[in-house]
């Protein structure tokens, strides 16, 4: 018996892994020696048994020493990532690409690790893309990035090697609609390592476990975030539109509740405002937004992100005091040209 079939055997008796039984499965499922058969098995006993904080961590760990280093450290510790796990199918528009730009024009170093769009019509990737930003530069490009404009995207296919060899698994479970522990490990092994996160989670459920990974994996501050839309159904975002479940990582450890909007002196709203569509569509939403002339509850659900995110880094004492300086980024002209200095930089 292979070492990856013994290890879902255990599983299937719903004994955890340990730190060294992780690390056996990592090089298993990164090996083109080992049959999709089996990585389809270990990943389905893996999911059923319900992966602990302990396990996400140790996988975390492992992918992250497989991953490609695009040489930020210089950065890393006042750097953020605005980010979400995917795979709510709630349909929102790329949120936290404009928290992205909002941040960079407020001068907080960003950080974002993503991919095209898996589950959506449209991924951060796509957005970014379209924004200007060249999916396949060099580090060399994203160090210089990081330091003209103040952000860095890195394509998860250009730092992940050892993702290609699990793909095709992932694929034929994902058709059967199976999620796996790589539906949430992707937040979690950004190769920049910033020190600073804002998460966004599909599931409520899955909220204090991944706080609690991030807080094994030693992240300085954070939030992982869950809108709630219903029993068992939400969006990997904070938003205006809903009642937010939140969970406070490292020097935040202590906040631990659910916050709306209005309680930060945010006006809250629809949710169909929040809703996205293909690139077109996103790309149009973009141009409304910059424009002053977005969806309302879109538009504070931006400010909100980037309000929460500026007080994480420590740049305001409170969420409230963050709302007027995003608003002003946003709305007043610093983003916009934000993305056209992002599409100047990534042409030369």
């Amino acid at each position: 018996m292979s070492a990856l079939l013994e290890l879902t055997q255990r599983l299937k008796a719903r004994i955890d892994l340990s730190t060294a039984d992780v690390a056996l499965a990592t090089h298993e499922l990164s090996s083109p020696q080992t049959v999709d058969a089996e990585k389809i098995d270990f990943l389905s006993a893996l999911e059923e048994k319900g992966t602990i904080a302990a396990e996400i961590t140790a996988f975390a760990k492992e992918f992250r020493a497989l991953s490609i280093d695009p040489g930020v450290a210089q950065w890393s510790a006042q750097a953020i990532d605005i980010v979400g796990t995917g795979g709510d199918h709630a349909g929102g528009f790329n949120i936290s690409s404009l928290v992205v730009f909002t941040l960079a024009s407020a001068g907080v170093t960003v950080m974002k690790h993503g991919n095209r769009g898996i589950t959506s019509k449209c991924g951060s990737a796509d957005l970014l893309a379209a924004l200007g930003v060249d999916l396949e530069a060099k580090p060399e490009k994203l160090q210089a990035a990081l330091r003209e404009l103040g952000f860095a995207f890195f394509f998860a296919p250009a730092y992940h090697p050892a993702f290609k060899h699990i793909g095709p698994a992932r694929k034929a479970l994902a058709a059967v609609g199976q999620r796996t522990i790589f539906n949430i490990l992707g937040p979690l092994i950004n190769p920049g390592r910033p020190a600073h996160i804002l998460l966004g989670v599909s599931a409520e459920k899955w909220v204090s476990r991944l706080a609690d990974a991030l807080e094994l994996l030693g992240t300085g501050s954070g939030l992982a975030v869950h809108g709630v839309l219903g029993a068992n159904h939400g969006i990997d975002e904070l938003t205006t539109a809903t009642a937010n479940r939140v969970r406070g990582i490292g020097r935040l450890r202590s906040v631990d509740g659910v916050w709306r909007a209005s309680e930060h002196g945010l006006t809250e709203g629809s949710f169909e405002d929040l809703k996205g569509g293909d690139l077109a569509t996103n790309l149009a939403i973009t141009e409304a937004v910059v424009a002053g002339k977005g969806p309302a509850a879109l538009v504070e659900t931006i400010v909100f992100n980037a309000a929460v995110a500026l007080w994480i880094c420590g740049r305001t004492a409170s969420v409230r005091d963050g709302t007027a300086q995003a608003r002003e980024l946003l709305l007043g002209g610093s983003v916009k040209r934000k993305i056209a200095a992002t599409k100047e930089f990534f042409k030369a």
